[in-house]
């Protein structure tokens, strides 16, 4: 897995370079090409393996994550492009793909004369399973959510129990999902801080996870009863931090709500998780972390009600808040 903020550049730019000769050679080249695409070309011992992607039909977007899976005695792979700040992945399912020997792996990670790793690139992150791709979980496992009988954390939540949602209702849980990931680019958390947002206490989330906004401030800057924040676009205020982090991987969950209900957590309003239809696209489902899921039971979310907030206007509101 890869994570890169694409250059601004009209002509392709190397993000990742790597080399090993031996009895394995692998070559691999991952270049940046203007529009906003992609180039990955992978050579393993007389074989070669060449793909253009672009997640988004609209241009160049900042932030994307690559992710390259494969089961050899399977023979099979899948090269997904996502943006980070959501949206559909790009997937393509790759024939018969060569393995790698572990050394090679390991080495691809450690600076050395074979490899080159532009300073775009947010990390290079390995793992022994097969990566799901698409919506992700961005609240720490041990959140306090709302329920009739009182706060309850996440980790414990499950199929079928209710919490409340920000507009007062009480709504069930209809699946809970999780997912350990490197806490580098788009997983390092970000502390919220109490008492801003009506926290009760500091909260740890994932730079993509979105706040529900609303109030008299709301309504006269924007003309929206609410909108939603990125956690990320709060740190230039004194409402959230990104803490010191002395684990390399940590372990997010998120509620999946019908309606895509907003929970309270800890005392503030924050947005569940967003999967549109996913339900209806058999390959995306399929690589997603809800595949585990009977179909059936995931709903469908239309268009958020609730326009996002780009990073200046939202550290607007948030100064105002403070103030």
């Amino acid at each position: 897995m890869v994570e890169l903020r694409l250059p601004n550049s009209q002509r392709p730019e190397p993000m990742v370079l790597f080399t090993q000769d031996g009895d394995w050679p692998v070559r691999l080249a991952l270049r940046a090409v203007p529009g906003g695409g992609l180039n990955l070309v992978l050579e393993q011992s007389g074989t070669i393996e060449h793909r253009t992607l672009n997640p988004t039909e609209s241009g160049r977007t900042d932030l994307l994550r690559l992710t390259y899976s494969w089961d050899a005695p399977r023979r099979w792979g899948r090269l997904a492009l996502e943006r980070v700040d959501g949206g559909l992945a790009q997937i393509v399912d790759l024939k018969n793909p060569r393995p790698w020997r572990l050394a090679d792996l390991k080495a691809m990670l450690q600076p050395s004369p074979f490899r080159f790793v532009s300073s775009d690139v947010q990390y290079l992150a390995l793992s022994d399973q097969i990566e799901p791709v698409g919506p992700m979980p961005s609240l720490a496992e041990h959140t306090p959510i709302a329920t009739p009988q009182g706060y309850r954390s996440l980790a414990t939540l499950q199929r079928g129990d209710l919490v409340l949602a920000g507009d007062g209702t009480t709504v069930p849980v209809l699946h809970v999902v999780r997912r350990s990931m490197p806490t580098l680019g788009s997983f390092h958390p970000i502390r919220l801080r109490a008492p801003y947002f009506g926290l009760q206490q500091d909260i740890d989330v994932a730079p993509s996870q979105r706040l529900v906004l609303s109030g008299s401030e709301v309504e006269y800057l924007f003309g929206q009863q609410s909108v939603l924040v990125p956690a990320r676009h709060l740190l230039a205020t004194h409402t959230a931090l990104q803490p010191m982090i002395d684990q390399p991987v940590k372990t997010f969950m998120q509620l999946l709500l019908p309606d895509h209900a907003a929970p309270l957590a800890a005392g503030a309003v924050v947005e569940s998780l967003f999967i549109g239809r996913l339900r209806r696209d058999k390959t995306r489902l399929a690589a997603s972390l809800l595949a585990e899921f009977d179909r059936s039971s995931l709903p469908e979310h239309g268009r958020s009600k609730y326009p996002v907030l780009r990073s200046f206007d939202a550290t607007v509101l948030a100064e105002r808040r403070i103030a």
